[in-house]
């Protein structure tokens, strides 16, 4: 009896052996299969849809002839079992790419970003411009005014009150999600600046502040200036004077302008003509940078009451008309 267990024993040390050599050998070939790179000669787009499996993934990659032998990753996933956990959303693949490093990105949930620039000095209409030329990002008609209304605001003037920055996306996010951080961000950086106001500014509230802070934007190329422009339009104020900026006139005439302002032009009454109106036009006429938020709220200490281009982005400040006449003759009417 002892012989004959002592053979079947003896027996099964081969089986044994065969087996846990099989198992090794097929551990090892899936961690190589993993580690073969993609077909791939050019960057190419990934489509999860929700429900897909990583089964029937793999077996489409295989069906654009990206891999090969796709019903090894049944295995493979059983060695792995976090691969089968795939992310719906849009990837990419990258030459050089390996199944290994797709499915990692896939179950991680590492989906393509995408950016869109909100671009300080612009306004609402040219925004929307470039966002409708935006892929990837769901948009609807009004998307500012909605947003404003999600937070309360029924105005119906969105100019000047969302904040200029470079947001980042996924794939099919929605355009108000993007908007109502970039209404948040405004709203936070208008308090703050008004909350650290001048106390000798002459504004009564934060939309006031908001309104001269577009038109800095709109008037400073160098960002040095931006406390002089400030206060130049402080000290107008403060003495009762028209603001008589051009940026105002352009805003006013809106599609009408062509890129030249005309004498016609600076005598229309528009209620963004600050050549023709006292005090601030009704509404932002862009979207203000912090920068320039916080220019308008702390102006430079100067008595400087005009200024005119120099034609390089710079200007000329000054304190009298007389001054100021005679920076126009040399910066401006020499130029026509």
């Amino acid at each position: 009896m002892k012989t004959i267990k002592t053979f079947f024993l003896a027996s099964l040390i081969p089986l044994f052996t065969v087996v846990c050599l099989g198992g090794y050998w097929l551990v090892s070939g899936l961690i190589a299969y993993q580690k073969q790179p993609l077909q791939l000669t050019e960057i190419q787009t990934l489509t999860v849809e929700p429900g897909t499996s990583v089964i029937k993934l793999t077996q489409q990659l295989e069906q654009q002839s990206l891999i090969t032998d796709s019903w090894k990753v049944k295995y493979l996933v059983k060695l792995e079992p976090k691969l089968a956990h795939i992310k719906t959303g849009l990837y990419q693949m990258i030459p050089g790419d390996t199944l290994e490093e797709l499915l990692k990105r896939l179950y991680l949930g590492q989906q393509v970003v995408f950016s869109i620039t909100l671009i300080e000095g612009k306004t609402i209409t040219e925004w929307q411009q470039t966002l409708s030329t935006t892929e990837h990002l769901a948009k609807n008609t009004d998307d500012f005014n909605q947003v404003l209304l999600q937070n309360g605001d029924t105005s119906g003037l969105p100019e000047g009150k969302f904040y200029p920055e470079t947001f980042h996306y996924h794939a099919d996010d929605n355009l108000q999600t993007i908007l109502n951080r970039s209404y948040t961000m405004m709203q936070l950086s208008l308090a703050q600046a008004w909350e650290g106001r001048d106390l000798d500014l002459a504004l009564s509230s934060p939309y006031e502040l908001l309104i001269i802070a577009s038109i800095i934007e709109k008037e400073t190329g160098k960002p040095e200036e931006r406390d002089w422009v400030s206060a130049v339009f402080n000290n107008r104020l403060k003495k009762g004077m028209r603001l008589q900026t051009d940026p105002t006139v352009i805003y006013g005439m809106g599609e009408r302008y062509k890129g030249n302002i005309t004498r016609k032009d600076l005598r229309e009454a528009t209620a963004f003509n600050t050549y023709k109106i006292d005090g601030l036009p009704p509404t932002p006429i862009a979207a203000p940078s912090r920068a320039s938020l916080f220019a308008a709220a702390n102006p430079a200490k100067v008595n400087y009451l005009y200024f005119v281009s120099r034609n390089d982005g710079s200007h000329v400040f000054s304190s009298t008309l007389k001054a100021h006449n005679n920076a126009v003759n040399e910066f401006q009417r020499k130029r026509k």
